[in-house]
């Protein structure tokens, strides 16, 4: 079976994907898609903006329903997941079947460091420090269904490109939908 056309990256926020994607994107000629700007352009606002308004659960209907086109559409891709996509067990499914997932992790320091500033995650309102904490211990095994794990503390964006770009081409032999 031919390898997946799309390269998916899911991982908490602040792990890497749209640093990573841009990566790919650049050397391997696939466009790069990042899927909260993709649900932005589609709403005509920014995620914060949607949450206040709509709430999280209607963002997350959104942010399904953009996945499952971009997973869907027939072009090659490097797809870069919100951190939260990954908690639908219909996006779960549309990544699997059509794309090889790649998740991205790092420790939490790392996570606090990189986001602790960004006043555009809804999710993080209130202590920083203590959001994150929480929202990894929820989301603890929610990655673990992925094709490739990658810790990123340690790594630079190149590094983690390279594991990715390196597996996804092995995996054209034993790739199973």
């Amino acid at each position: 079976m031919d390898k997946p056309d799309k390269i998916v990256l899911i991982g908490f926020m602040g792990t890497g994907k749209s640093t990573v994607a841009k990566v790919l994107e650049e050397r391997l000629g696939l466009p790069a898609i990042d899927l909260d700007g993709a649900v932005t352009a589609r709403e005509g606002r920014s995620i914060a903006d949607i949450f206040a308004a709509r709430g999280e659960a209607y963002f997350r209907q959104v942010e399904s329903e953009v996945l499952a086109s971009a997973m869907t559409h027939n072009s090659p891709a490097v797809i870069a997941t919100g951190g939260g996509a990954v908690l639908a067990e219909a996006n779960r499914s549309v990544m699997l079947q059509y794309g090889f997932v790649a998740a991205l992790k790092a420790d939490a320091e790392h996570i606090i460091a990189r986001v602790r500033h960004d006043r555009g995650r809804p999710l993080l309102e209130g202590d920083v420090e203590q959001r994150v904490r929480s929202l990894l211990e929820s989301r603890r095994s929610a990655y673990d269904f992925a094709h490739l794990i990658i810790d990123t503390t340690a790594l630079t964006p190149e590094q983690v490109a390279d594991r990715i770009q390196e597996a996804w081409s092995a995996s054209k032999d034993s790739f199973i939908r």
